[in-house]
Parts: C-alpha cells; structure tokens; sequence
C-alpha cells in the first residue's frame, strides 16, 4: 500500500487529494467532540474537501453498507461459533458491535464517499515554482 491508491488514503484517514495532510478534524474517529468533521481545506496541499453544500450527505449510503456488512458479519460469527446461543445473545452481538464500530464505521464512510469522488492529484506545488 503506498501513496496513490485509493486504500491508503482511507485506512490511514489522509487527504483524498495528496494522500499527505489529515482529513478530518481529529484522526480518532471515538473523539465524541470532532466526530466527523472534515476540515475544510487540506494543510498540506490546500485543496478543498468539500465540493458542494451537503456532499457528505451521499455517505449515509456507505454507512449504511458498512452497518449491514458489521451486522453480516457478526451474526454469523457469533452462530458459527456459539451456534446454541440464544436469541437475545444474537442481538446483544449485533447491538454492541454496532455501538462499539459506530464512529469507526461513520469516518470510514466520510472518507470512502471522498475518495470516490476526489482522485490523487499528489503534493500541491507551491505559488511562484514551475513544479520541475
């Protein structure tokens, strides 16, 4: 995994743009404070994150398949595992995996919606140089 793949710019929550400068407000999706919050520009390359009013409104739909993948995955986990265990131990699973990935799953989903849209473009070149 290196830069200019898609992959590393979302499981290292970098700049869709550079792959350099963080992405969102705090790089610990379970800081309840700045859950979620992209910054604006990046500090490294100076491109914006935000293409329009409400961008970010389309990565509900990643979240929701990430929840349903979280939720696949631990039900059948936990009945392939422990396959007499009750119903209420199947739900009690599911709820606190839910609750427990909730914020990891909702950043992930910001920057997956980013990257889909945002290509690498590399380091911004500083005003005044010819980039040689």
């Amino acid at each position: 995994m290196r830069k200019g793949q898609k992959l590393y710019s979302i499981l290292r929550f970098k700049c869709p743009h550079c792959h350099e400068g963080p992405f969102f407000e705090n790089d610990n999706p379970y800081v309840f404070s700045k859950l979620g919050e992209v910054r604006q520009h990046c500090p490294t390359c100076g491109r914006s994150n935000h293409r329009e009013v409400g961008f970010y409104y389309g990565a509900m739909y990643v979240s929701y398949a990430l929840a349903v993948a979280n939720f696949v995955t631990v039900y059948v986990a936990v009945t392939v595992l422990f396959p007499s265990a009750a119903t209420w131990v199947l739900v009690a699973s599911v709820l606190a995996a839910q609750v427990l990935f909730g914020p990891l799953l909702y950043a992930l989903s910001k920057i997956i919606w980013a990257n889909l849209f945002y290509k690498y473009q590399g380091p911004a070149v500083p005003a005044g140089r010819t980039g040689r």
